[in-house]
This record gives C-alpha cells, sequence and structure tokens, in this order.
C-alpha cells in the first residue's frame, strides 16, 4: 500500500462516490421499470473502486492484474451470455460461493502475511482487532462458500433438493457454532497457526450442516441468506484491509439481504431465528403425506382455456416455478397479448417465494418483455381476485394453497397465499395430479368447482392456447 492512500481524501472521496452509487443501484433495483438504472449505476459504483484500489496500492504488476482481469472477464461473460434465465438461481449461489471464497483466501493471505496488509503491532505480532476481523470473516467467508455449494447442488439438481435431517442436527450446529466463537476469540490472545485453520474447518463444515437440511423449494430464503452472509464477510474483509468502499458495499449487500430474508420469511411463514439456525427446510417432512387425494376434479383442453378466457373482461396470470421448468415465459407473453387484442384486461400476480430465488418469477417475466406496470406483487393485487373472471395459474402450487387460510395442520398454515380460490374460473396448468408442491402437501385448489385442470407441459399447452386464440 502506498503511505498514507488510507486517508488520502481524494481516495476517500472516490470510495464515498462509489458507496453512493451502490446504494443508487439498491434503490433502482426496487422496480423493474428502474432495474437497468440500478444495474449501470452499481457497475459504476464498483469500476470506480476497482480502479481507485488499483492505482493506490501496490497489489501486482500490470500483467498479472491484466491477466487476472482478463481470465474472470471472460468467464463471467461467456457464462453470462450462455447461462438460461431459468437457471439464475444456480448461478447467483455460485456467484456467493465466489465471494466466500474470496474472503476466505483473504483472510488467510493477511494472516500468512500480515506486514503486507499493515496489521503488525510493535510487538510483531498481528493486531488483536484485526485478529478479530478476521477470524470473523474467514468464518463468515467459508459458511458462505460451503453452504453456496450445497445450494447450488440442489438447484442445479446435482443433489435431492429433499431435506436431509441429520440425528441431532441442532445439537450438532450449536456446537460447532459455539466451538467457532470460541476459537475466535481465543485467537484474539493466541495467534497460533492451529486456531486460525481450526475455525476456517468448522466454518466449511457448519456451513454444510446449515444448508443440506434446507429443502430444495425454500431456496428462495437461503440464496437471499447466503446474499447476506456474502455481504457481512465483504465488510469483515473491508476492515482487515483498511478499505472504506469494501466495508460500505458488505455492509449494504449484508443488511439489504438480511432485510429481503425477514421478508421472505414472513412470506412463508417462516422463523427468521429458524433459517439463521438452518432448520426451517424440516418443515417438508412434517405433513401428512404427500400423495394426491383422491377426489374428483375437472379436466380442461387449450380450446377449453382459449374460450374461457377470451370471453372474459380481466385475467390475472400467476406464474410458478413450473413455468421456469418449460421454459414458458415468452408463449406466455405472446398467450397475453392475444387474449389484450380480444380486449381482455391482463394482469400478472408475482408470490414472494415464486419460484427458487426472491425476484425469479419478475426477472422471468423481464427477460420475455411482460410491461412492467402489468404484473403486481401479492399485497397490491389480491383484493382483485373476487372481480376476476379467469385466474390463470402456471405451475404455481403451494402459494395458492387455500389451506395455507383453513388447515391448522398443514405445514404451510398461516403462509400468505395468493386468492385465486376467489375468481370465477381458476385455470390450473400442471403436469400430472400426482406431483406435489414443496411442503408435500396436495393443493384443495384442484378440486375446487370452479377450477379446471389442464394437465400437460406448461410451455406446451399455453403454445396451444395460443394457437386456438387465433
Amino acid at each position: 500500500m502506498h503511505e498514507g492512500a488510507a486517508i488520502n481524501p481524494w481516495v476517500a472521496f472516490a470510495y464515498l462516490v462509489a458507496g453512493i452509487c451502490f446504494i443508487l443501484a439498491l434503490r433502482g433495483l426496487s422496480s423493474p421499470a428502474s432495474s437497468r438504472r440500478g444495474n449501470r449505476l452499481g457497475m459504476l459504483g464498483m469500476g470506480i473502486a476497482v480502479v481507485t484500489t488499483l492505482i493506490t496500492h501496490e497489489i501486482a504488476s500490470p500483467i498479472e492484474l491484466g491477466a487476472a482481469i482478463a481470465i474472470g472477464g471472460v468467464i463471467g461473460f461467456v457464462t453470462a451470455r450462455r447461462i438460461a434465465m431459468t437457471a439464475m438461481p444456480q448461478l447467483v449461489a455460485a456467484f456467493h460461493s465466489l465471494v466466500g471464497m474470496a474472503a476466505v483466501l483473504v483472510a488467510a493471505a493477511a494472516f500468512l502475511n500480515p506486514g503486507a496488509f499493515g496489521i503488525l503491532g510493535a510487538d510483531g505480532e498481528i493486531l488483536s482487532v484485526s485478529r478479530v476481523e478476521m477470524g470473523l470473516g474467514v468464518a463468515i467467508g467459508a459458511i458462505t462458500f460451503s453452504g453456496s455449494v450445497i445450494a447450488f447442488l440442489k438447484l442445479n439438481g446435482n443433489m435431492s433438493g429433499k431435506p436431509i435431517l441429520l440425528p441431532g442436527r441442532h445439537v450438532i450446529n450449536l456446537a460447532v457454532l459455539a466451538g467457532i466463537l470460541g476459537l475466535v476469540g481465543y485467537f484474539v490472545t493466541d495467534q497460533s497457526p492451529w486456531v486460525f485453520w481450526t475455525v476456517t474447518a468448522l466454518s466449511f463444515v457448519i456451513g454444510f450442516l446449515l444448508i443440506v437440511p434446507i429443502g430444495g423449494a425454500d431456496m428462495p430464503v437461503v440464496v437471499s441468506m447466503l446474499n447476506s452472509y456474502s455481504g457481512w464477510a465483504a465488510a469483515a474483509m473491508g476492515f482487515t484491509l483498511h478499505n472504506s468502499a469494501m466495508i460500505i458495499t458488505g455492509a449494504l449487500v449484508g443488511s439489504s439481504g438480511a432485510i429481503l430474508s425477514y421478508i421472505m420469511c414472513r412470506a412463508m411463514n417462516r422463523s427468521f431465528i429458524s433459517v439463521i439456525a438452518g432448520g426451517f427446510g424440516a418443515v417438508a417432512d412434517t405433513s401428512g403425506g404427500g400423495a394426491a387425494i383422491d377426489r374428483p376434479w375437472k379436466r380442461g383442453s387449450a380450446e377449453d382455456a382459449a374460450f374461457l378466457m377470451s370471453q372474459a373482461e380481466q385475467v390475472i396470470i400467476v406464474p410458478g416455478y413450473g413455468m421456469a421448468v418449460a421454459q414458458a415465459q415468452h408463449a406466455l407473453r405472446e398467450m397475453g397479448d392475444k387474449l389484450k387484442e380480444h380486449g381482455v384486461r391482463v394482469k400478472y400476480a408475482i408470490h414472494p417465494v415464486a419460484g427458487r430465488m426472491p425476484g425469479h418469477m419478475n426477472v422471468l417475466l423481464a427477460e420475455a418483455n411482460v410491461p412492467y406496470d402489468e404484473v403486481f406483487e401479492l399485497e397490491d393485487i389480491n383484493s382483485e381476485f373476487a372481480q376476476t373472471d379467469v385466474a390463470f395459474v402456471i405451475g404455481a402450487n403451494d402459494v395458492t394453497n387455500p389451506a395455507a387460510k383453513t388447515d391448522k395442520s398443514s405445514p404451510i398454515y398461516g403462509m400468505p397465499v395468493l386468492d385465486v380460490e376467489k375468481a370465477k374460473t381458476v385455470l390450473f396448468i400442471k403436469r400430472s395430479m400426482g406431483g406435489v408442491g414443496y411442503a408435500g402437501v396436495d393443493n384443495e385448489l384442484f378440486y375446487r368447482d370452479n377450477t379446471m385442470m389442464l394437465l400437460a407441459d406448461a410451455k406446451k399447452m399455453v403454445e396451444e392456447i395460443v394457437k386456438s386464440l387465433d
């Protein structure tokens, strides 16, 4: 580090501007209409922070830095170009793992070469405050890495999405967490290598233990929490590196991720504390079996659906993970356009936890160029179902289940759901009657008198409806 770089007023000003850009980026990302601007501001802020850091720190030779940036840039560019929008959740999980590992590597580098980081005291040992920052940073980073790897494997289908419940998992988790915190405290008085590496190893283990018990469809909250963890890991490393931009950015990501996780927990009727403890996915195994109920139900065709919707005044479309799996968002937008040509008012209702990550459905609909002003969140549109002619549900199961409001024995009881059953007619696309949602319970909506089941691949069914509308 150049002498005086950390207190150079121009450097502080540049990091301040970068921090403001990050804040404005988060503000922009809060709405689909301003999300592009938010992304650009975030990129600008990151560019300012990176350039300022490279100019004011003697990190490596320009050739080494250029090669590293080129390699990372090419990998990121190719990945972004090739990744399908339906695979965004696992991509985000993979990115979180990289942030976590970066924090671990920075902490390890600082521990092995503290002089280069300016954290040595007069006695030749690492400063006590730096040991705390280093210990917390490596712990949070390691938890983020291993937890994100498990989340990626579950989301990508490489690992079962069902909760893996270890015997005595809560006792084990508490014991490991207590051990990590105790060793971080002990690290302040003893900087022996075994203490640092034991904290690192235990943190990798607890990240695995926290995420393994969580069901695959509870991933929206998991992704949000891992996002928060990655932010706090970056903030801790910012203190170690004396880099205010990292501190600001990490704190913004960590706090916004925690707030989003809390909102998601409320949307799923989950305890915020149980999310942090890693046991909330066990709910999936507490239901009274996942088999479909043997009750009469009505089956419809694409022609039936096209006729009913073309005669309606308003249709509310409810997308879910089934739409994402079938990649039916473009066909769905085409269907919406056809309905509007028939004079039908079309709206889209988004549940906060529909899909596999926060905003999953919003991203897919935006990719299909669905107008922003037609997309509404649960609290803004729920009251309209009672005055709606047709509710068109495409792959959204538990978030439309009326049992959440009436059946106290149901594992989803108390979870806010979309009131689709109040529409005059409900059209529900599903592959078969045998499947159930992540909670492992059947959906009462299937058997309502006003529900017509459209059993088929979501994309093929919507395409057939579009043809029928012609």
